[in-house]
């Protein structure tokens, strides 16, 4: 996640770490505020967020109540000062920096409801 004050160029470089490297998903100016996209990173599936302040997110794609990769089209918001993207298939709320479910702690799985987060960067 970013929480730089200032915006970057519209030309600059999104980047997201995988693997003990940075990866090139797409321009700064390309990613639309409060909208998300799905770029392939290391084999996985990974929603990015630019927010309405210009702060950017990655979180896993795959939600983890359907098992569906849609949460890139999710709605992006906040509860309090939490910034969060709702999955559009059965409405949870996930944190865009932890990637914790709000509203459940448990997947039907058993397993815990969350959203793998990456590390995100803006190059010039």
């Amino acid at each position: 996640m970013t929480v730089d004050t200032q915006v970057p160029a519209a030309t600059a470089v999104v980047e997201i770490a995988h693997d003990e490297r940075w990866t090139a998903v797409c321009r700064y100016g390309e990613l639309v505020p409060g909208r998300g996209v799905t770029a392939l990173v290391g084999g996985e599936q990974v929603a990015v967020f630019r927010d309405r302040a210009g702060a950017l997110y990655a979180v896993a794609n795959t939600d983890p109540f359907s098992h569906a990769s849609v949460i890139s089209r999710g709605i992006v918001g906040s509860r309090g000062d939490t910034p969060v993207v709702v999955s559009p298939m059965y409405k949870q709320a996930f944190d865009l920096r932890t990637g914790k479910c709000l509203d459940e702690p448990t997947a039907p799985d058993g397993s815990a409801a969350r959203l793998s987060v990456w590390p995100v960067r803006v190059t010039a």
